[in-house]
């Protein structure tokens, strides 16, 4: 079987754009989550967002590119950028890849700049409506802007898997190499879906924690309340790994096992029981080929709802076993908030990142233990740990379970 590495890294999340600036923002070990100032959140119970300050795409794309990208491609594409420029690649459209392509994923896609462009037309009519809407809010727009960026004519797809997108994306990514469809997958999410209905729409449910932006997110915490939407994208080169040592290219983890079902129950409470999502992990040991004790991290899914931690970590128990009390287990969205779709791929740079430098981020926030969460959740503070493998958890609406398990190499 061809094996897929780890070989370059492009996170743009409110704590850092670019590998350097995110690691350092988890290092730093301070929430991005501050007032909503995209918009006027009074009409909702929930006034809290992770936004990234001062975007300036100019930085980026010249204007004629911008002019077809709306802000949930243009972090779609600068992740791609900056994952290639991490890995060493170049690629053109002046020479045109075919064994090289893209599997990214977003919840929500270009729903909120068609909520602008709206607002638009009721207020102007037709005329002020942006004459490339159709080209910006449909959610391929991703993969296809990125392949257009840089001549990538090889496999291409954008899934619509919820909270579960990234992982997804990784996956199927990884197993389009692993097929021979392709050599080298741009791999991520992207997410922009801070704007009044798409925000609200969640608000209305109940969703999203009320609290002051300090202490909003909370994940395992007894008192958490819901999750903190953010936004943002990531994007991980997954290379053959022959094809990485032949161009000398550093390698920061494997993808050994992937997995994908669903609840099949309800599009917001999890299965009870939790047997998907235990199938789920369970799948991903399997075919990474590894025993449940060999894992030494799990980057939890850890959204900061009280009964999807809860079931998160009885299933992790249920998976693991005796040796649960020993794993630990972090979430890490108080950090830069839920991007919906693009969450998983942050994470996915995380668990990278975490193996090559031995470090695990610690879950903020954490001040009441809750009986119902009683791992080690690396409370506040980070660990220093040699790492070998670790799993990442990505857990959506509709019931999506989906798991990747990465090695150091």
């Amino acid at each position: 079987m061809r094996r897929v590495v780890v070989t370059g890294l492009g996170p743009v999340t409110p704590i850092g754009v670019g590998k350097e600036a995110f690691w350092q923002g988890i290092m730093n070990g301070k929430s991005a989550i501050g007032p909503v100032t995209r918009f006027d959140p009074t009409p909702f119970n929930a006034k809290v967002a992770a936004e990234i300050d001062n975007w300036e795409p100019g930085r980026y794309f010249p204007p004629h590119r911008l002019k077809r990208l709306d802000r949930y491609a243009q972090f779609a594409v600068t992740s791609a950028k900056l994952a290639l420029d991490d890995s060493g690649l170049s690629f053109s459209p002046n020479n045109p890849q075919t064994r090289v392509g893209v599997s990214f994923g977003s919840a929500l896609g270009g729903v909120s700049n068609a909520e602008h462009q709206h607002a638009s037309y009721v207020h102007g009519g037709v005329k002020a409506v942006h004459q490339t809407i159709a080209l910006q809010v449909f959610g391929g727009s991703a993969h296809c802007n990125i392949a257009i960026e840089f001549g990538l004519r090889g496999v291409g797809t954008t899934n619509s898997n919820s909270c579960a997108s990234g992982n997804v994306a990784i996956g199927e990514g990884a197993r389009y190499i692993r097929d021979g469809f392709a050599d080298v997958i741009i791999a991520g999410a992207a997410e922009a879906p801070l704007s009044p209905l798409s925000y609200g729409a969640f608000a209305f449910i109940r969703t999203m924690s009320r609290r002051e932006a300090s202490i909003a997110c909370r994940p395992f915490d007894l008192n958490r309340d819901g999750f903190v939407m953010g936004e943002g994208a990531a994007s991980l080169i997954l290379e053959e790994y022959e094809h990485a040592v032949a161009r000398g290219a550093r390698i920061y983890a494997e993808v050994v096992g992937y997995s994908l079902n669903n609840d099949a129950f309800h599009m917001t409470t999890p299965l009870p029981g939790g047997d998907s999502c235990i199938r789920a992990m369970a799948d991903a040991l399997t075919q990474a080929q590894v025993n449940p004790d060999q894992i030494d991290y799990i980057n939890a899914h850890a959204s900061s709802t009280q009964l999807n931690d809860a079931n998160e970590c009885a299933c992790i128990k249920t998976v693991f076993g005796a040796s649960s009390q020993n794993l630990a287990v972090s979430g890490t969205k108080a950090f830069y908030g839920h991007p919906l779709g693009a969450s998983a791929a942050i994470e996915g740079v995380i668990c990278a990142l975490a193996l090559q430098h031995s470090f695990i981020p610690p879950t903020l926030n954490f001040e009441t233990p809750d009986p119902a969460c009683d791992l080690d959740v690396v409370p506040n503070q980070p660990r220093e740990k040699p790492l070998h493998y670790a799993l990442s958890n990505a857990f959506g609406f509709g019931g999506i379970n989906s798991c990747v398990v990465f090695k150091s190499v």
